[in-house]
């Protein structure tokens, strides 16, 4: 008998044995490399840690004396993040319609794919940056950072989504001589709306989250009372927004996530 494994195993990616333990010890040497050459003051650091001791110490018990301002501050990151979702939805539908190869000409193509890459290159942060600089610290702010950041998003998935429709639909309609418009409408949106009520749905949860983020560098909502409340050294009112903002987080994922089981 031919001796064979009992059992099968994956390959791995490198068949070359000299190869991939080569590529791991580059690996290692390029993260000792970069851990050495970091510019890490150690002292600081060290320092740092009985701060940090006194901050925590500082914010046990949370503070809830002010919820006028924490519901106030949530309240506008709820706000935010439905004006930007909608907005950020309505204008990634076009956008994603323009970035699909299958049904767009390539020049519109290369604009929409365009368009997608700029919206996606930027953190929110950096976004939120540039435009309190232009319109000013608030929460209008906020709803321009976050729609940029639902247009990265929802217009990549959506775009990939049309590509890969049944075709024979479009086929159809266009044999039977309908207009361009029609045939979205009626051939290809059917197709992709589970997929558009899933995206929309999950952008609320993540502009809900990325809401708290922005705000700490003046887009308004929840992120701005949490930076002010550090500001102030009130760091037990800055653990109760924190505990808002993780148990809010947790409610709506939990919501969306059922809502995106029963339109799936």
């Amino acid at each position: 008998m031919t001796d064979f494994p009992d059992t099968w195993r994956k390959p791995p990616f490198i068949r070359n044995t000299l190869l991939r333990r080569g590529l791991w010890i580059a690996i290692a040497a390029y993260v000792v490399f970069t851990m050495a050459t970091l510019p890490i003051d150690w002292e600081r650091v060290s320092a740092g840690m009985g701060r940090a001791a006194k901050i925590f110490s500082g914010a046990f018990p949370p503070s809830f004396a002010r919820a006028d301002l924490l519901i106030d501050g949530f309240m506008e990151s709820l706000k935010i993040a439905l004006l930007a979702t909608v907005a950020g939805v309505a204008l990634s539908i076009p956008i994603a319609f323009c970035a699909a190869r299958n049904i767009a000409p390539m020049p519109v193509y290369y604009l929409g794919r365009a368009t997608i890459i700029i919206a996606r290159s930027f953190h929110p942060v950096i976004v939120a940056i540039i435009f309190v600089k232009a319109v000013g610290f608030g929460p209008f702010a906020g709803v321009l950072t976050l729609t940029v950041y639902s247009i990265g998003f929802v217009a990549k998935l959506l775009a990939e989504r049309i590509e890969e429709i049944d075709f024979g639909q479009v086929e159809a309609m266009r044999s039977a001589g309908a207009p361009f418009f029609s045939t979205l409408v009626y051939a290809i949106a059917p197709q992709i709306l589970a997929r558009q009520i899933g995206l929309s749905i999950y952008q609320l949860d993540s502009n809900l989250r990325a809401s708290a983020v922005v705000g700490l560098v003046g887009a308004g909502g929840i992120g701005a009372t949490l930076a002010n409340a550090f500001g102030r050294y009130d760091y037990d009112f800055a653990l109760a927004i924190t505990m808002v903002i993780v148990g809010v987080i947790l409610v709506s994922e939990a919501i969306s996530g059922v809502i995106r089981e029963k339109v799936a």
